[in-house]
């Protein structure tokens, strides 16, 4: 099976600056237009291209397909929760902070052992540790809640500053749908444009060099693993990010999340919008989520619907539904200019 091409970024002109601030632009203005169910969704969307984005550095720049990162996304949305519950915090900040931090030591931890190997040992191996922590969050139900997991209420923005009601009614889905959304908007530019400088700085180049061919980028002075665990930690803290990010709107964190499936969409996420390219797994994420909610809405066999759609769509466009536009919209550049 020959690998997909590699899709070549192209650099940061003021025409690309021009495009994202428009799509910002837009994304500013959505809860005006949208209706509360519509923007809560855009808001699962961008804390999932936050994942997938994390996800994407082992993929797509360093060539390791994991099988294991619901273990960081469980992190995040469990740190939150226990400091809630054991540590009355409530503070949004704390969450994130965390939840960075505890993806850090979890990926410490799997990354000291995963990244010894590739390809299908290196997926084999994050899945195996991924599902210690998934059978360790049902053992310890004391602590964890077990499948009746862990409550987290509405918390507190910016230090209380931002205040965890909005207007006369106060209600929860208002606050979520409003003032969290743009909470994790700003998150979501500021991770995107962190991901943006590692991947195009010297230690982004030097991932993709040990994707492309790792016994060159040894021979050149690329020290391969430390560069693959270094690359593991951030994955994970951009993917525990997320997680914490997440458990306000689902309101609820459970096992579930830290059950391999999970880790399967977030795969998902980045093939369907296309690894080989940064935005890919952004539009990917928002591409997925949509889908999966038509598909609980139009049938009790979702499953099934969301299965055979994403397998329809990843034969249909192997590199991804951003590669196949720029396939597309090169070859229209080429017509017209002939």
């Amino acid at each position: 099976m020959s690998r997909p091409p590699v899709l070549a970024e192209r650099p940061l002109t003021v025409r690309r600056l021009a495009g994202a601030g428009a799509i910002l632009l837009v994304l500013i203005v959505l809860p005006a237009v949208l209706p509360v169910f519509q923007t809560l969704q855009v808001s699962y969307g961008l804390i999932f291209a936050i994942a997938a984005l994390g996800f994407n550095l082992l993929l797509g720049y360093t060539g390791l397909l994991s099988f294991g990162h619901s273990a960081f996304f469980g992190t995040g949305a469990y740190a939150a929760a226990l400091l809630v519950k054991y540590a009355g915090v409530n503070s949004m900040e704390a969450f994130l902070l965390a939840g960075v931090l505890g993806s850090l030591v979890v990926g410490a931890v799997f990354g000291a052992v995963c990244v010894r190997y590739t390809r299908i040992f290196f997926g084999i191996l994050a899945l195996a540790l991924s599902q210690v922590l998934w059978s360790l969050a049902f053992k310890f139900f004391w602590v964890t809640g077990g499948t009746d997991g862990l409550r987290l209420p509405t918390p507190t923005l910016l230090g209380g500053a931002i205040a965890a009601t909005l207007g006369a009614a106060g209600d929860k889905t208002a606050f979520l749908a409003y003032r969290y959304y743009y909470y994790v908007l700003v998150v979501f530019v500021i991770a995107t444009a962190v991901m943006w400088v590692i991947v195009h700085s010297p230690f982004g180049k030097a991932l993709q060099a040990i994707r492309d061919n790792e016994v060159r980028a040894e021979f050149v002075g690329v020290q391969v693993r430390r560069y693959r665990y270094r690359a593991f930690l951030i994955s994970g803290a951009f993917t525990g990010l997320a997680g914490t990010l997440w458990v306000p709107l689902n309101g609820l964190t459970t096992p579930d999340i830290l059950y391999w499936p999970f880790s399967g969409k977030i795969v998902f996420m980045a093939v369907l919008g296309g690894f080989r390219t940064f935005s890919g797994p952004i539009i990917g994420a928002f591409a997925f989520n949509y889908l999966e909610t038509f598909a609980v809405g139009a049938t009790v066999y979702w499953q099934l619907v969301l299965g055979v759609s994403l397998v329809a769509l990843v034969l249909a466009m192997p590199t991804g539904l951003v590669g196949t536009a720029s396939v597309l919209i090169e070859k229209l550049r080429r017509t017209s200019g002939s």
